[in-house]
């Protein structure tokens, strides 16, 4: 790849990347229309550049793009929420098995280190912040397995989870999720298959029993601005 083309793929991503987190961290919410000219503007970039990383964004499911519509935040159907959290279940309880039997010390010291600062995130009035780390911890478990396809597929799962969680939870207790991550992380420790399972499917459960219906939409300028700023 020549500089030119590496430079136009980092600003793309960044691009890209501030967009999803916007979306994943609940500051865009699902419905909102992302309009090129605007989103070039924000972030002083070429609307070719906004392009690539509207269609790399829908690729990851978290956009739609439509004919003479333009683009908006995905906006997941019940069913399809439904369906998201099922296809988490046949990938992260296999996963947890496999982990059990495989765990090594050093695996279980960098998944500590992790909920460690995690659930400090918790207890901060950053919810971007908070967000990321708990939905991250899914993802890493995958990571420290090895398998960069199951991390890849899950993160991307677990992106459409905190979408779907924008459109449809209530309240979910950061504290409480940090909480089960450390217990099923004990489960891992202890080598106890069946322990981890029931934790990691409690948690799960817990998730989705917690989804309401909520179509409220925020302002984009507002939502990606802070991102903005910093770049």
């Amino acid at each position: 790849m020549s500089p030119a083309a590496s430079s136009t793929a980092s600003v793309t991503d960044k691009v890209a990347c501030a967009i999803a987190d916007a979306i994943i961290e609940h500051r865009l919410s699902a419905g909102t229309k992302l309009v090129e000219q605007n989103l070039a503007t924000m972030f002083g970039v070429s609307r070719t550049i906004v392009r690539q990383a509207l269609i790399r964004l829908e690729r990851e499911k978290l956009i739609k793009l439509e004919p003479a519509k333009g683009a908006s935040v995905a906006m997941p159907s019940v069913q399809e929420t439904r369906q998201i959290f099922t296809t988490r279940r046949y990938l992260e309880i296999p996963m947890i098995v496999e982990f059990v039997r495989t765990a090594s010390r050093s695996d279980i010291k960098l998944l500590r280190a992790h909920l460690k600062e995690e659930q400090k995130a918790c207890l901060q009035p950053d919810v971007r912040g908070r967000t990321r780390m708990l939905a991250d911890f899914h993802v890493l478990i995958a990571q420290v397995m090895g398998n960069t396809v199951l991390s890849e597929v899950l993160g991307q799962l677990v992106s459409r989870t905190s979408l779907a969680a924008m459109l449809y939870q209530s309240k979910l207790s950061a504290e409480q999720s940090s909480q089960e991550h450390v217990e099923l992380l004990d489960a891992i420790e202890a080598k106890n298959k069946d322990l981890a399972v029931q934790v990691m499917t409690k948690h799960l459960n817990h998730v989705e029993a917690s989804l309401q219906l909520d179509s409220s939409l925020t302002d984009m300028r507002l939502a990606l601005m802070p991102l903005v700023a910093t770049n």
